[in-house]
């Protein structure tokens, strides 16, 4: 996938770039609502500037040399509050007179915290009607008139920080601008690569601080010359529908500025696997593509504290994905949603309520238990694009029928966004939640190959390896580590209500249990000595079943194991039964454990393998046995590459 320019960097270059002192040309503007707002209101300032509609989204050309408005304007920001705030700014430093004014949702927000700074430096600035809400009057003046400022936000606010900033720069008087978090930086970057004299640390992850001091400084910003990245907020959304659709999404060239991708560690933790590829920075500006994979089922999460400004703009979209996670979810400190387009807090509330979900509603937060079931009821949006958004991938993906008021606003910040959602919309109606994706079974005794053969496969066609004795050896080791290894009637108690995860790893998957991941563990003497007493249990292999169906459904996945073409999958596309001699899987044994090794000790634990088979092929209840259909290969005289390449020529025969 490929989603439009970033919504805040093209705010900064529709704003900023006609304030160069000579051209500039960007391309990939979002063609949202917001954008064209603030492209309108530059064009309404007398900025020379055209503005068209390409391939990718909005081009804007500007000839530079500032704002040439002769006399005081009306700029309608529409419902744009970055467009208010960052004029407010613009307007205070070049000492422009105009009125900003916006819908009636824009005037039901506060302005007071964007203003109050400007008015300190002795920028002339009145509320026309109501305190500290729009419309609100900047009264011209001499540029160079405002006075120096230190000033420390008490909440992170990029469009305070902005507005402080470009009046400083415009008016060019010294600001230092301290926060207690770190907020979004891009008119630090887009300043800086402009040639503005600013001191800041674009690496920071904690509070912020940035400084502007004009000693030496001849006032003139370069012109601009780039292309805006893709928008992470905007990519949220569909690696949302991706994840509660149980499928893999690339998004490919999107802005990985540190302030913007908070909400990708907030998936992780929620299980889904995450990959992050560099690609070269423009304007200062990171960019990167992403993998995202999804877990076996959403785990809940927890985030509030310096948090919170990483993910702002994805919240709802976090609490639709917490409503479909097992477990009880939490977001704190997240007052700011009150002020947004809508009362993000109350409406997420009342509409998931609505909807059967149980929430708690606090004054900076909510909580939220998440369930199975279908959805169905009624969405208000209030405007708000991201709360249609949120609520329309549930709609689309999240086993919901849901009737949302107002489309049409998601193009506030996504243009096309329902088409591009319909793509995981259609795949998820045609498949049948019981079919299963493309399949390889690889069945056959202990140390014979399987796991390694298997990864190897998996990587050769681009699938996902599955280990089934993962699952079965991490339920062995919380055994073990809960004292209960020999007490076979707690095991099958606890484990049906039991935590067990597969999660995405780089190679395929990790397995989580109890809310832990026991990694190298899983291999130690005392789980191999127990795993096969407590795979043999019905409890066990029937969640270990589960576990692995479900993957299956969802991925393109070789699986290894015992029982995967007899059992587990036993419509698989391909299914192979892997042989070899018993001496030659013990040599392997002992080689897995990097020691040095005799032929006793090759007897011994050829021996142990032998006792082990007759235990898998003598159990009641799923044994160890090769399906009609699989193809058997004998690996005692084979090298791994060799086995992989008989895989790969019977697969490449089978999904033709």
């Amino acid at each position: 996938m490929r989603v439009p320019g970033d919504k805040s960097i093209s705010h900064r270059a529709a704003l900023i770039a006609p304030l160069a002192s000579s051209g500039s040309v960007v391309r990939g503007l979002s063609a949202g609502a917001d954008v064209r707002a603030s492209v309108a209101a530059m064009q309404q300032l007398g900025a020379v500037m055209e503005c068209v509609e390409e391939e990718g989204g909005l081009t804007i050309r500007c000839a530079g040399g500032g704002l040439r408005a002769v006399s005081a304007v009306r700029i309608d920001c529409g419902n744009s509050g970055t467009t208010a705030r960052l004029l407010a700014g613009i307007l205070a430093g070049s000492g422009t007179a105009a009125v900003l004014d916006g819908d009636p949702s824009l005037r039901g927000r506060p302005m007071r915290r964007v203003i109050y700074p400007l008015q300190a430096m002795g920028a002339r600035i009145e509320y026309e009607a109501e305190p500290e809400r729009l419309p609100v009057r900047l009264r011209g003046r001499a540029t160079g008139a405002l006075r120096t400022l230190r000033h420390r936000g008490r909440v992170a606010s990029a469009q305070v920080k902005s507005a402080v900033l470009l009046a400083g720069v415009l008016a060019r008087v010294r600001v230092e601008i301290s926060e207690p978090a770190l907020s979004r930086d891009h008119t630090e970057r887009m300043l800086d690569a402009m040639g503005v004299p600013l001191v800041f640390d674009p690496e920071r992850v904690g509070a912020g601080a940035v400084s502007f001091d004009p000693a030496g400084w001849d006032g003139a910003l370069k012109g601009l010359s780039t292309t805006v990245p893709g928008d992470p907020s905007s990519a949220a959304f569909l690696i949302g529908a991706s994840l509660l659709g149980g499928r893999t999404v690339r998004v490919e060239d999107v802005a990985a500025n540190p302030g913007r991708t908070g909400f990708l560690s907030v998936l992780e933790e929620m299980g889904a696997g995450v990959e992050r590829d560099r690609a070269p920075a423009m304007t200062g500006e990171p960019r990167e593509t992403w993998t995202v994979r999804p877990p076996d089922g959403l785990r809940a999460f927890s985030i509030g504290g310096d948090t919170i400004p990483l993910v702002i703009d994805e919240i709802p979209l976090l609490a639709v994905l917490a409503a479909r996670a097992r477990g009880r979810s939490e977001i704190r400190d997240a007052a700011e949603l009150r002020v947004k387009e809508s009362d993000r807090l109350a409406v997420l509330a009342r509409t998931l309520e609505k909807l059967g979900v149980v929430v708690e509603e606090r004054p900076d937060g909510l909580t939220i238990q998440g369930r199975t079931g279908r959805l169905s009821g009624a969405v208000e949006t209030r405007g708000d694009h991201r709360i249609a958004m949120a609520f329309g991938v549930l709609d689309a993906v999240g086993d919901a029928d849901l009737r949302i008021d107002d489309r049409a606003c998601a193009a506030v910040s996504f243009p096309g966004f329902w088409e591009a959602l319909e793509l995981f919309a259609r795949r998820s109606r045609r498949e049948s939640p019981s079919r299963t994706g493309r399949v390889i079974a690889v069945d056959g005794p202990a140390a014979s190959g399987k796991s390694s053969t298997a990864l190897s496969v998996a990587r050769r066609l681009g699938f996902v390896h599955v280990n089934s004795g993962l699952l079965y050896r991490a339920i062995t080791w919380w055994a073990l580590d809960a004292g209960v290894a020999e007490d076979e009637p707690s095991i099958e108690a606890a484990v049906p209500e039991l935590d067990l995860d597969l999660v995405p790893a780089h190679d395929g998957f990790d397995v989580c249990v109890g809310g832990a991941r026991p990694g190298r563990d899983l291999e130690s003497p005392e789980v191999t000595a127990r795993v096969s007493a407590v795979s043999a249990l019905p409890a066990v292999r029937e969640v270990v079943l589960e576990r692995l169906r479900r993957a299956g459904r969802r991925h393109e996945i070789v699986c290894d194991g015992r029982d995967i073409g007899t059992v587990v999958f036993p419509h698989a596309d391909l299914k192979v039964f892997l042989v070899a001699e018993a001496r030659e899987r013990a040599r392997r044994r002992l080689r897995q454990r990097t020691v040095p090794f005799t032929e006793e000790d090759v007897e011994r634990e050829a021996a142990r393998l032998e006792a082990r088979d007759r235990r898998d092929r003598s159990r009641p209840l799923s044994p160890l046995e090769r399906a009609p259909d699989a193809i058997e290969i004998d690996t005692t005289a084979m090298t791994p590459d060799e086995v992989v390449d008989a895989i790969i020529e019977r697969a490449a025969s089978a999904f033709r």
